[in-house]
């Protein structure tokens, strides 16, 4: 009796599907958990990066920066504590004197997270009153306690944010540069 040989057949069997049915469910699991993790990573990076608190640090450093390196070294006032610091500037480059001032101070209620301000207003050692506030701004919010030091020519700023999930200390230092 003859035998006939199979040779080649055409197509595959159900078990070759089976397998690469398997190794590519595997495959695409793989990337889909890196894709997964990836995200929430990059979320979760996007969240501290732009959070409330380091904004307001930002803010606070900025603001701070500006007003003081723009002030007179004439003149610049801190409290005993150093719970404010107030620095006395020119309103615009033609004045001939320091006429404007900005003190920055902290204010907390006690109960939650306190605020940083400055309030700008006019100086003249003239008058009777030399100060006359214009406004005051609040810089950020989520402050528990901010110092002001002094060194020379330079104020210090000690400010430790904290919003409940983080807490940020924040130390800048600017030169009065006006005349």
């Amino acid at each position: 009796m003859l035998k006939k040989a199979i040779t080649n057949p055409k197509g595959l069997t159900i078990i070759e599907l089976i397998m690469a049915m398997a190794v590519t469910a595997i495959v695409v699991l793989g990337i889909s958990i890196i894709l997964a993790d990836s995200q929430r990573s990059w979320q979760r990076m996007y969240d501290d990066l732009n959070a409330e608190i380091i904004t307001d640090s930002y803010a606070a450093r900025i603001a701070f920066d500006s007003v003081v390196r723009k002030s007179s070294r004439e003149k610049y006032l801190l409290a005993n504590d150093g719970s404010w610091v107030e620095v006395y500037y020119y309103e615009d480059i033609s004045s001939s004197s320091v006429d404007r001032y900005a003190r920055f101070y902290y204010v907390s209620d006690g109960y939650s997270s306190g605020r940083l301000y400055v309030e700008y207003g006019r100086w003249d050692p003239a008058a009777s009153n030399p100060k006359s506030p214009i406004n005051v701004q609040t810089i950020c919010s989520n402050v528990s306690s901010c110092v002001f030091k002094g060194a020379g020519q330079s104020v210090q700023m000690i400010l430790t944010l904290d919003d409940g999930e983080r807490t940020i200390d924040v130390v800048t230092s600017a030169v009065l540069n006006n005349y």
